[in-house]
This record gives structure tokens, sequence and C-alpha cells, in this order.
């Protein structure tokens, strides 16, 4: 995406005229939107408020100190320190080429005023605090040196810029579309923590033999049927959506077996114990069921049909 970034800069201006051409122009060549006194040269305290919308809307301040302190306010702040400190209260990064020599300075480029000297002092001193400092010394020089610190600048602290609105569109689509897929894969990762991998489970339309014994005219004899896991699972599933004990689960798997079993033999003979084997139930529950602690399971046949 083509982002811009607005930049502000800050300093005198009748002295640092030809400073603040060249540092423009170069902002304007790396696609960059400068702000300044350009827009308002008049400075005064209704302009100010005016200014520091202009530097709420930019993501970098440049800050360059000549050898004027400037127009001061009623507070005795010039109105370049203001714009410096209020661009700081806003946490912009800000970027201070002071000039390294202020005594080589021409006098009708300097501060006269004893105290205004003291101020420009006084400035110069705290514009070296926490901030990227580059002394300057001739004009010709400072394009090249806000071009590096610039660039340097937004490599390391990357500001939110400005693109145009038919591309806006589309990064806010793409950014969408990422945050579905992170939501995509943070839900696939739960399942996997949730659900345990099935191994050898069986298919649907598998057949399972299914046996044991019943007592009747006094003597123990076999049964035995053949069933789908399908049926299986759709017969006993519905009962099993609960936890459910070893003893619960055998007791109905016996009582759909049963009503099987007779079904098949097309009457309702009497039986006086039916008995499913052991061996068979076992089989049957470890295909169904995955442990689930010591006394409770969780039907996979549940999960299913449901």
């Amino acid at each position: 995406m083509d982002k811009r970034y607005q930049v502000f800069v800050s300093s005198t201006y009748v002295d640092l005229k030809e400073e603040r051409r060249a540092i423009i122009q170069t902002l304007i060549e790396m696609d960059c939107i400068p702000a300044g006194m350009e827009l308002f040269p008049a400075a005064d305290e209704e302009q100010f408020e005016f200014i520091k919308k202009i530097i709420d809307d930019c993501d970098y301040y440049i800050l360059i100190i000549g050898g004027r302190y400037g127009s001061t306010t009623s507070d005795g702040l010039s109105y370049t320190e203001k714009e410096y400190d209020y661009a700081r209260g806003r946490g912009l990064k800000v970027l201070s080429f002071i000039h390294e020599n202020p005594g080589a300075i021409p006098m009708d480029k300097s501060e006269l005023d004893p105290v205004l000297r003291g101020r420009l002092g006084a400035f110069r001193a705290k514009a070296k605090i926490g901030t990227m400092v580059r002394p300057w010394a001739d004009a010709k020089e400072l394009p090249g040196l806000v071009a590096v610190s610039l660039q340097k600048t937004i490599k390391t602290y990357p500001a939110v810029g400005w693109v145009r609105a038919d591309q806006l569109a589309s990064a806010q689509v793409l950014s969408e579309l990422n945050e579905v897929r992170k939501r995509n894969e943070e839900l696939e990762n739960r399942q996997k923590v949730v659900q345990p991998i099935l191994e050898n489970l069986a298919a649907l339309d598998d057949k399972f033999i299914v046996h044991g014994t019943f007592w009747a005219a006094q003597s123990t004899r076999n049964w035995q049927f053949s069933e789908t896991w399908g049926a299986l699972f759709a017969s006993v599933a519905p009962d099993l959506l609960s936890p459910a004990t070893d003893s619960f689960v055998e007791d109905r798997f016996n009582t759909v077996s049963k009503a099987i079993y007779v079904k098949s033999l097309g009457g309702n003979p009497y039986f006086e114990d039916f008995f499913l084997d052991d061996q068979c139930f076992r089989a049957f529950l470890l295909k169904v069921y995955s442990k689930g602690g010591d006394s409770s399971r969780t039907c996979y046949g549940a999960t299913i049909f449901g």
C-alpha cells in the first residue's frame, strides 16, 4: 500500500527561509507531506490553536534551530518552542537539527536581545534531550541529514501515515480477511486440543457381531446377530449424550441387543434371563467411547449422530 507520512517542519521563519525551502523540497521528493510555517507565517495565539490541529495530523516532527529564538507568546515562550513542546506531548517522533556553532551565524540572523539569547540557549539544551539530534552548519547539508535521519526513523518507528481513499477499502478488506484467517486457525487449534484423534474408528456400514447367552427351558443357550455400527450407534447413542458409567452403557446395550435379536426371530420368545457377552461389550465400548475418567466416558457415537 502506497502510504505517505505527514511531517511538520518547525523553526523560526525569516532567518531560516532557505533552510526550510531545502528541507520541504527533500520531504516532497521522499513522498512525504510537509506542513509548517509556510501556511501561517504571521504567528499569534489564535494561529497557534490552528497549528496544534495541524500537528495532530502529522506523523513526524522536524525541528530546526538556528541563531534566533523567534517571536514569543504571552508566557514568554517562542512559538517554535511551544510547537516543540506540543509535539513532544502528543508523542510524535522528533528529529532535531541544531546549528553546531551559533557564534558563526551572521548578526542579521542571530538573536541580539540578551534575554532571548538566554532563552535560545535553554531551548537548545532542552531539544537535545530525548530526541534524535543532528548538528548542522551549512544549509546545503540539511537535505541530506534530514533524508537519512527521517528514513531511519520511519523504519524504526513506523507511524500511521496517509493512504488514498480507494486504497483504504482494499486494505480494510485484507485486514478483515487476515483476522478471519487468524480466528479460523485459533478455532482449529482449539478443536485439536478438545477433540482427541480417533484411530481405527469403524465405518458406519461395517458389520459387528453381537452375541451372548440367555436362560430358557432350564438351560443356557447362545444367541448371536450381526448389525452395522451405524444401526447400533443410532440405537444406543441418543441415550448417552451425557457422561455415563460402564454399567449404564452395558445395561442399555443389553436392552437394545435383546430387542434386535427378538425382532430377528420374528416373534417374542420367553427369556428368563438375557446376557450380553462381556468381551463383546468391551469390543463395542472401545469402538464407541474414549476414556473420560474413572467413572465416565465421552461417546463418539453421540458425537456422530449429534
